[in-house]
């Protein structure tokens, strides 16, 4: 019975709240509104994170759980220029990828790729591919071994990847992204044309089957030209950049990278106080420190939405106040007819907690419609509101209201019910 007389006041109370917010519509909107604008903002912006690092995750677990990436720099997320230490580092080489492969016992596979110099001297200029009127630019251009189709994951869709032989023979053959194949060959079968990359033409012999994810296909994932390592050589022996891939076996990933900066250090000289001249990441590692900076990122918009929700408590505490002074008669009626201190302070504070819940409800509305709108309008920027971010959004709004409808109910509560009903 205590149990149902308790739901029948908070029940009371409810919808006592609920008439006074809808005579004083637009006072309560406008005590809210600080409420709804750090509630929208808050989603939307996690939205758009929480979307790009599904789809980041995504286009790393493409590559392999397995798969280590070795490279002069870091390879990863950069946010700065590189150090002067890392300017002077020597590119890695063929050679030691072979010596990965024959000296570590943990990898698998081993595959080299060749690229143009990096540095951070400024932008490169961007490699097209033509095939007739037709052009891409912006293509990611390497030489490679064979052993990228098992390293990377890098499956043909149609056609085959190139052999050792085609290699080892220098061959002009090439294997496109699914992008590449798309926007040059978009009504004909690609497989046997050719296609002009730099100086030279290659024959396609294979289309790429397309990466997962979808925002990072903007930047390269399906823009490849892959030609033989000798290949490259022959028309760029200029170019000296070498990127390592390695697949370790299942389960022996930290012994791999162990015995891969062991190789590399013992072949490049390191001494032993000195740290790597190299970097060693894998796509777990990478899609880590992603989400690092997303969550600091996210931490910075949840500091400012703050602020939002300090503005909307501070105005349903001066709203609060001011229906205390001005039901000062009602509450000595209730306060005289037999109701306790904690009545009126669950009234009070149910109406504070059932206007903050409400601007919540209207903040989630706005956040999922603006999380909405950028996947029809950016469809390469994913975008989606969980729903325990929706459920926390409602719960921190509601948790604003009883905060800041504490004072005013105590102070509700402290009235005394002689001077309440002298009240004019």
């Amino acid at each position: 019975m205590a149990r149902s007389s308790l739901w029948l006041q908070l029940d009371e109370n409810a919808r006592m709240a609920v008439t006074t917010l809808r005579e004083n519509k637009m006072r309560s909107f406008l005590t809210v509104l600080g409420v709804v604008i750090g509630i929208t903002a808050l989603l939307a912006v996690v939205s758009i994170l929480l979307g790009v690092y599904k789809d980041v995750n995504a286009v790393m677990s493409d590559y392999g759980p397995n798969t280590l990436f070795i490279f002069r720099f870091d390879p990863g997320i950069h946010t700065g220029r590189l150090t002067s230490e890392e300017r002077s580092r020597k590119p890695l080489t063929l050679e030691e990828g072979e010596a990965i492969k024959e000296l570590c016992p943990a990898v698998k596979e081993v595959s080299v790729s060749i690229i143009p110099r990096v540095n951070d001297l400024g932008p490169r200029p961007p490699v097209v591919a033509k095939y007739l009127n037709k052009e891409v630019a912006g293509v990611d251009f390497s030489g490679t071994l064979p052993e990228t189709e098992e390293v990377f994951n890098s499956v043909p869709a149609s056609g085959r990847f190139f052999t050792e032989a085609e290699n080892i023979h220098r061959s002009d053959v090439a294997m496109i992204g699914s992008d590449i194949a798309k926007s040059l060959y978009p009504n004909t079968d690609p497989i046997g044309k050719p296609i002009e990359v730099g100086n030279a033409t290659f024959t396609i012999i294979g289309v790429l089957e397309p990466r997962k994810g979808q925002l990072l296909k903007a930047a390269s994932a399906d823009r490849q030209v892959y030609i033989p390592y000798r290949t490259y050589r022959k028309h760029y022996p200029e170019d000296d950049e070498h990127f390592i891939g390695a697949v370790a076996y299942p389960g022996k990933m930290p012994e791999a990278e162990d015995e891969i900066r062991g190789v590399l250090r013992r072949m490049r000289n390191v001494p032993y106080s000195s740290p790597d001249n190299f970097g060693i990441s894998s796509a777990q590692q990478i899609a880590d420190q992603f989400r690092q900076i997303t969550a600091s990122v996210a931490l910075l918009v949840s500091v400012i939405s703050s602020i939002g929700l300090l503005v909307g408590g501070v105005g349903v505490m001066n709203i609060m106040l001011m229906s205390v002074t001005q039901r000062t008669r009602e509450i000595g009626v209730r306060k005289a007819i037999g109701a306790r201190r904690r009545d009126v302070i669950s009234q009070f504070l149910i109406e504070a907690i059932v206007l903050t819940g409400s601007g919540g409800v209207i903040g989630v509305l706005l956040g999922v419609g603006i999380s909405l709108l950028i996947n029809l309008a950016v469809p390469k920027l994913p975008s989606y509101v969980p729903l325990w971010a929706i459920v926390m959004a409602v719960g921190v709004s509601m948790s604003v209201g009883l905060f800041f409808g504490m004072y005013p109910a105590v102070k509700a509560a402290r009235l005394d019910p002689v001077e309440a009903l002298r009240y004019e």
